[in-house]
């Protein structure tokens, strides 16, 4: 007769094992096309509803579709594999110079405003707007929460979008955007493209698609991120590192800190 210690090690074990391969043990997991989307976003709304969001934000959630664009986009990041030089050509970086001088004299008093509260200077920020979005003339018009779902789910980098999913469905509880909101390719939202995780915690001013918004919750970004008034942005100099945390790509932080040298150092 087997032993009572014995029986309870293994009836544990067994019950283990049956956790192991349970339906919440493998709630909302990754996958690499599009079959297993409509599971997931079943899975990941239990966990929102479960974490405390809202029933409007649920059913945003319940209503994204699997984005092929996203992820196409998502595979084919070519141009931050150019050249510095390359990569100014493609994005146009001589019109950004131009064009952000004129709207630094034409912005002047918001600028001032935003320099004397962040200690951000024009020319960075204008390369950035002109950079994301032609200064508000492409914002991208993808569904930006199935594009942040998509990601979510693709096993690429399902951790960090999850977090910005999350961070969405945040945003919906508090009304601060909407759920059908358009966005570029990754869901990125607003004049100077903003994801869900850092409007939470940069977004100031009202709605990003108003350029002052942007500009101002990006000042506040890279402020946050150690941007130190009076200092240089150039490689090696010390806001250099606030441009880096804004985008990881190398050939990006370059020609974001020359393009804004060029117009800071503007008449």
């Amino acid at each position: 007769m087997m032993s009572s210690a014995r029986s309870t090690l293994i009836f544990t074990a067994a019950l283990f094992a049956g956790l192991a391969v349970s339906p919440l043990a493998q709630a909302a997991a990754c996958g690499n096309g599009s079959a297993g989307f409509d599971a997931w976003k079943e899975a990941f709304a239990k966990e929102a509803r479960a974490a405390g969001h809202s029933q409007p934000a649920i059913d945003a959630l319940m209503d994204t579709h699997y984005n092929h664009p996203t992820i196409g986009a998502d595979r084919g990041q070519h141009s931050f594999q150019l050249s510095l030089d390359e990569f100014l050509a493609k994005r146009g970086g001589s019109i950004i110079a131009s064009k952000g001088r004129s709207y630094k004299q034409r912005l002047a008093p918001l600028f001032d405003n935003i320099e004397a509260r962040y200690g951000v200077p024009p020319g960075p920020l204008l390369a950035i707007w002109g950079m994301e979005t032609g200064f508000g003339s492409v914002h991208g018009n993808q569904h930006a929460l199935s594009a942040i779902a998509t990601l979510a789910y693709d096993c690429r980098r399902t951790e960090y979008f999850t977090d910005q999913l999350n961070a969405f469905l945040t945003l919906i509880d508090h009304g601060r955007v909407d759920p059908g909101a358009r966005g570029s390719m990754h869901g990125e939202i607003g004049q100077t493209q903003f994801l869900p995780k850092n409007i939470l915690e940069y977004g100031v001013g009202g709605n990003l698609e108003a350029s002052s918004a942007a500009l101002m919750s990006t000042a506040n970004f890279l402020k946050a991120h150690g941007w130190r008034a009076g200092a240089g942005y150039q490689p090696g100099e010390p806001n250099f590192a606030a441009i880096q945390a804004w985008n990881a790509a190398q050939v990006y932080e370059k020609a974001i800190a020359l393009i804004g040298n060029k117009i800071d150092r503007s008449e």
